[in-house]
């Protein structure tokens, strides 16, 4: 209270230097929260030193924390197959799903998998089997058990790399072309946390809408389609003519995006506008390899499209 009618006093004494001649009154504080005299006192003040003491809110808030490592003790399954993916169906796992289907169509049968699910609402990425494959504690996390010892890569975009380098397929080998494919791979390593945990987190998924974080972010996500649709305006895919891996990785962000499948947001951000990623998108939706890759580790929507685990080619017939 004494701060609040120290600076009224202030302003009152500036009041009289500018306009002696205007009346002056001075407001008390109210207990009305719609004070508009109160709002600047309403403002989220960081403390020196930031304390974990309560969830954050929003839909993620019970597994999120500020610390890494395992909560639980819990070995990962292992199947037959070499190649075992412990995953869900979220865009950075349909990434990997996507290429192992491709590469098992174009008949690579070393690329049989195992798919495991990995509940991350229930906090399954935080046991200590998936811990030691994926320190980061993220879906997807792939161990390949063809070599010995076996070979553990995690992050999404990684496992995109390591298995197109493995079966010689979906990276480009002429230096040019392959730092094309790579630069739109980390392009949208970089990009889709300002859609997913930026735009997506503040629309659809926190406690409360507010519309500064929502118009910064959507500002982003719009400028990023704007980047694809003008780089889609003049190639087939990302690159060029030939589909790859950046094609995979990015439609599986932004061509869930402009098809209506994140966020309901299609309408907010008037996807249809963007009509070189929409004719992309769907070319590469009408691929059969892309739509059984889509369907595995799916634990949502309509019950013909989710195969919780994938064992065997014929879990996807």
């Amino acid at each position: 209270m004494q701060d609040y009618i120290y600076w009224q006093c202030v302003s009152l004494y500036i009041k009289t230097l500018v306009s002696p001649v205007e009346p002056l009154i001075l407001t008390a504080p109210t207990d009305n929260p719609d004070d508009s005299s109160m709002a600047e006192n309403n403002e989220y003040e960081p403390p020196k030193v930031w304390t974990w003491d309560a969830e954050s809110g929003g839909r993620f808030a019970n597994i999120n924390r500020p610390i890494a490592g395992a909560t639980h003790d819990k070995e990962l399954e292992v199947g037959k197959h070499p190649l075992q993916l412990y995953s869900l169906a979220t865009p950075n796992g349909v990434k990997v799903t996507i290429l192992l289907e491709e590469l098992l169509a174009l008949g690579e049968s070393g690329a049989e998998y195992d798919a495991w699910l990995v509940d991350i609402f229930e906090g399954d990425q935080f046991g200590s089997g998936f811990v030691d494959v994926n320190p980061n504690s993220k879906i997807p996390a792939l161990m390949d058990h063809s070599t010995n010892p076996p070979i553990r890569v995690f992050e999404s975009g990684a496992i995109l790399v390591y298995l197109a380098e493995k079966f010689g397929a979906f990276i480009p080998t002429e230096p040019a072309a392959r730092a094309e494919c790579l630069a739109w791979l980390f392009w949208q390593m970089g990009s889709a946390p300002y859609l997913g945990g930026g735009f997506g987190h503040f629309y659809a998924y926190a406690p409360e809408k507010f519309e500064y974080p929502i118009n910064r972010f959507t500002m982003e996500v719009k400028r990023q389609l704007d980047v694809l649709d003008r780089n889609l305006a003049s190639r087939r895919f990302l690159c060029g003519d030939e589909y790859n891996i950046a094609d995979m990785a990015n439609v599986a962000w932004y061509g869930s995006l402009v098809a209506g499948r994140l966020y309901d947001a299609g309408e907010f951000l008037d996807v249809e506008s963007y009509k070189n990623v929409v004719r992309w998108n769907n070319e590469i939706m009408e691929r059969p390899a892309v739509q059984r890759g889509r369907r595995v580790n799916r634990v949502w929507g309509d019950e013909d499209a989710q195969v919780r685990e994938r064992h065997d080619a014929s879990d996807l017939d």
